[in-house]
């Protein structure tokens, strides 16, 4: 029975050869089915777990093509990267070259986009298949600290054998998630790596806190194009005669409002075009596209509440391990959402209990404690800004007049793989046994069909 779990304080007060030898005995006992007398830490024991059920070759490193020049050079040009290169640089690549070690930042699907550094360790990583254009997602290379932040969503530190592929042993690397607070999509990962005997554990927390000042970059620069969309709508608003309208931006963030209360942000679908249309958070609008971006939103003035559609269908896909969507369809047209993980977490647990769930229910769901009732319902707030009229609540649930679809992944374990949410492990756990997980209405194939709130 193990013990206890290895920290990266523990590992960083021993030699590099002693911490790589003992980690190599976790990663022996751990593939041989074994109990190690120091348990792998949990974040690791969970990408391993992915990796073994996944396929990857522990002894071999495979590596994909890698993107030719010109595919690099778009994948460039079209990242938000870009934009927030300077302050990577001026945060963390003069203490990498110091300290021996290259910045690497990834986008979404794991493609290396700029690597800088030491030069020597430049070298170093070519032999590790560290190059621009690599694909360094843990599908592909294993448990990394580019690929392992992408898939659970927070910052990770790799170290020596907790790299799955043996090959990758020699290496330390530490890497943060990047989110565009514009859409609140995942849009990469800053990675620092270098030889295993230059690892430090401060490395991923100054890591994690450059990448949050490029986020700030982000946003900074999110509101200035506001600020310049405001100038364009409020001379439009002003003309309008009565009635509710607001500008909004390609992300639906609110720019100005005419005859209503300001809001923060609308939902847009992804594919939003001019016209009349139906939005899940003001009901029928007229959509009229702005000069330099964004939209003009005329309200339905007969309106007062914004309904759903008439025989309203409800997609929850959770397919993706990556990005987890929510389509609403019906008489006006189709709408789909973008979820973030939290939202992706809280609509699972209710489309997986058609009866409903209290508050307290869901902040046991998600939080393992009950008394977080207050987190519960400012979420479900949120949720029901863009699902207006398809929630219904005391308790929260799905309405049952909207028929829901539930997209679930296969392997099971692929299940929202960020989330450490309780009901979403024990739903793992249970779709892995046959028993189809906790209210889930899914099977193995991963694909649930049923009318909300049926039996």
């Amino acid at each position: 029975m193990t013990n206890s779990t290895i920290d990266l304080v523990r590992l960083a007060a021993m030699d590099a050869v002693r911490a790589a030898r003992l980690l190599k005995g976790v990663r022996d006992a751990a593939l041989a089915g074994q109990e190690p007398p120091v348990g792998p830490r949990p974040v690791i024991e969970a990408s391993w777990d992915r990796m073994l059920r996944g396929g990857v070759d522990p002894d071999r490193d495979f590596r994909a093509g890698l993107l030719a020049l010109e595919d690099l050079e778009e994948r460039r040009r079209s990242s938000p990267l870009q934009e927030i290169l300077p302050v990577l640089r001026e945060g963390l690549l003069s203490i990498a070259e110091a300290a021996q070690h290259i910045m690497v930042v990834a986008d979404a699907d794991g493609r290396v986009l700029w690597r800088e550094g030491h030069p020597s360790v430049l070298r170093k990583a070519d032999g590790h298949g560290f190059e621009l254009g690599a694909d360094w997602r843990e599908s592909t290379v294993g448990t990394n600290g580019v690929g392992t932040p992408l898939v659970v969503r927070r910052p990770v530190q790799v170290f020596s054998a907790e790299h799955f592929v043996r090959t990758h042993h020699s290496w330390t690397c530490a890497g943060a998630p990047v989110t565009d607070p514009r859409d609140g999509r995942l849009i990469g990962v800053v990675d620092v790596s270098g030889p295993v005997d230059t690892m430090h554990p401060a490395t991923l927390a100054l890591v994690h806190s450059v990448t949050r000042l490029a986020e700030a970059e982000l946003r900074t620069r999110h509101l200035e194009s506001l600020d310049r969309l405001r100038s364009v709508a409020l001379p439009l608003l002003s003309r309008l005669s009565g009635g509710r309208a607001l500008a909004v931006d390609e992300n639906g963030w609110t720019a100005a409002v005419s005859g209503m209360p300001h809001v923060d942000r609308l939902a847009l679908p992804k594919s939003f075009t001019a016209g009349r249309t139906w939005l899940a958070s003001v009901g029928e609008c007229e959509a009229e596209q702005l000069p330099g971006g964004g939209w003009l939103l005329r309200l339905d003035p007969d309106a007062d509440r914004p309904g759903p559609p008439d025989g309203s269908t409800v997609t929850l896909d959770l397919t993706d391990a990556h990005r987890a969507g929510l389509t609403v369809s019906g008489g006006a047209g189709t709408w789909t959402h973008d979820l973030s993980p939290r939202h992706a977490e809280l609509l699972y647990v209710l489309a997986s209990h058609p009866s409903g769930r209290t508050a307290a229910d869901l902040a046991a769901d998600l939080f393992g404690d009950p008394a977080r009732t207050v987190t519960v319902r400012a979420e479900l707030s949120r949720v029901r800004r863009y699902l207006s009229g398809l929630i219904d609540h005391r308790p929260y649930r799905f309405r049952d007049d909207a028929t829901l679809h539930l997209l679930l992944p296969d392997p099971p374990s692929a299940l929202l793989p960020h989330s450490t949410a309780p009901a979403i492990l024990r739903a793992r756990g249970a779709r892995e046994g046959g028993a189809g997980g906790t209210g889930d209405t899914g099977d193995a194939g991963g694909t649930g069909d049923r009318r909300a709130g049926s039996p």
